[in-house]
């Protein structure tokens, strides 16, 4: 059976953290052996890492601030960043970056967090896991500062269009890709770009419990998306990509563990 890397859950604060071992159990028996719990504020980020704690080699953290919660960001939020990163069940800084969709924070404050995070990931050389809607050309600015500097840095939830597609290809950053690309509505021209990423750029992720692919049939009886699904999601692009299934798997795979300095 391939095996799995889910390089992006929401599992604190959602019905998954209830219900973790049988997600988790699920999971597995479908070959999804390791994820990556996000940590999108400085608390979620302790909480997420007590909860890999109890899941070793199966359930990994990232620390960091999410756009969303960029105005919480204050003197201390970088020392409390740089604490947490020491725990052995980090594997990155974030998610951090710009959401100009929503504003749920000034965008001045979305950028200053944004970039003290770079910083961080940059100070102590650790991969960074990042975020973007509706801000290409702000977040693109300021990473492009950083970006030399850092050991390695991935975009995940990619759903932009091809001007963006390439530059962020030129900036050598991994894209993830989630069950977005499975929306006939929303998702056509991602389908139409997942085969332009090269082999060893792209990587994959649920982005749990949100963006069920809507084209599974039968259709979930719950609207939660799981990392179980991640087995279905990776069969789409590979055919998008026209891939062997079981080819593409093992890519993947080996890119998520290689980004995150994991063993494969």
């Amino acid at each position: 059976m391939p095996q799995f890397m889910d390089v992006a859950v929401n599992i604190i604060g959602s019905r998954l953290e209830t219900d973790i071992h049988r997600m988790i159990e699920d999971a597995g028996a479908l070959g999804v052996s390791s994820m990556v719990v996000i940590g999108s504020h400085i608390d979620e980020s302790s909480q997420a890492i007590e909860l890999c704690g109890a899941h070793p080699e199966t359930l990994y953290s990232t620390v960091g601030v999410h756009p969303h919660h960029a105005s919480q960001w204050n003197a201390q939020s970088c020392e409390r960043i740089k604490q947490l990163s020491s725990a052995p069940c980090v594997v990155a800084i974030g998610e951090c970056g710009l959401d100009y969709n929503r504003d749920f924070s000034p965008r001045e404050q979305q950028r200053q967090a944004f970039a003290e995070q770079l910083q961080i990931a940059v100070d102590l050389q650790r991969p960074v896991l990042m975020h973007e809607r509706d801000a290409h050309a702000d977040f693109l600015a300021i990473l492009k500062q950083y970006r030399p500097h850092l050991p390695a840095a991935l975009l995940h939830c990619f759903t932009g269009n091809r001007e963006s597609l390439d530059a962020y290809l030129e900036l050598d950053l991994h894209l993830g890709i989630t069950g977005w690309v499975c929306d006939e509505r929303r998702g056509q021209e991602l389908a139409e770009l997942v085969p332009l990423i090269p082999d060893d750029r792209i990587v994959i992720e649920t982005d749990s419990p949100y963006l069920l692919p809507r084209s599974m049939r039968p259709k979930p009886k719950s609207s939660k998306n799981e990392p179980k699904y991640l087995p279905y999601i990776a069969n789409y692009i590979a055919t998008l990509r026209g891939q062997p299934s079981a080819v593409f798997a093992q890519q993947t795979y080996e890119n998520s563990r290689s980004f995150f300095g994991l063993p494969f």
